[in-house]
């Protein structure tokens, strides 16, 4: 899905969704799997679709841009209940969280992005390296929705990631809000709420950040800027239809 030298080699991302033995977790409407296999197209250039040709697709879709490789269109292909926290939450967490969703985007070499409420939690496949596994004893306040009053402003949480032996590396966050903003995104221009979550490593000594554009009422995130682990990749990715649309 993404080559060992990004800046190197822009091979495009062929994207499409799995086989129908892969769908039967996810709502939405797949009559014609075939038809995703025309969503596929080769090139050298960022991808570009036209909004009302997303809209007539049965597909939530996204554009993603990994590193300094090129934009690519992604279909969903399949969603299914995330875990649940095995720790206690407050009342106001558990009212305020709506039941998380795994969404995970799959291209035809089998490279794959899951998020949950517009986090990148795992990745497989990637040639660089990928997220293993998010951990948290307590809900991101992603999920919770950012622009409420009430979410936590810091969280923390383990991650695992390849290559090489890296588990359990806690992450501490602090977000920030930096207020409304206009971004466009496929040509439409809308208004977000932006926020800047600073991740600190401290076992590595290190210090990065990821940036949430949020719808401002409901909090969905709109776009994203996701480092995917410590030594690998940012992913960007653009929301063009929601999943359950």
């Amino acid at each position: 899905m993404f080559d060992a030298r990004l800046s190197v080699n822009r091979r495009f991302l062929v994207l499409i969704a799995l086989l129908p033995l892969f769908l039967s977790g996810c709502s939405q409407k797949f009559q014609n799997v075939s038809d995703t296999f025309r969503l596929a197209v080769r090139g050298d250039d960022d991808t570009v679709k036209s909004s009302a040709w997303i809209e007539q697709l049965p597909y939530a879709s996204m554009y993603a841009r990994i590193g300094d490789g090129p934009q690519a269109f992604m279909v969903l292909a399949l969603a299914e209940p995330a875990a649940v926290l095995t720790s206690s939450k407050t009342a106001t967490e558990s009212e305020a969280t709506e039941p998380a969703m795994q969404l995970k985007w799959l291209a035809a070499d089998k490279g794959m992005l899951v998020t949950e409420h517009g986090r990148l939690v795992k990745t497989l496949n990637l040639p660089l390296g990928n997220l293993v596994q998010v951990t948290a004893e307590t809900p991101d306040p992603v999920a919770l929705g950012l622009q409420l009053p009430t979410t936590p402003t810091t969280w923390t949480r383990r991650i695992d990631w390849q290559p090489g032996y890296h588990f359990g590396y806690q992450l501490t966050s602090r977000f920030e809000d930096k207020g409304l903003v206009t971004i466009r995104i496929n040509n439409i221009t809308q208004s977000a709420r932006y926020f800047v979550e600073t991740v600190n490593v401290p076992s590595l000594d290190l210090q990065f950040d990821n940036a949430f554009w949020i719808e401002p009422a409901s909090g969905q995130v709109l776009k994203s800027r996701q480092l995917i682990a410590p030594g690998l990749p940012e992913v960007e990715t653009q929301l063009l239809k929601a999943y359950g649309r």
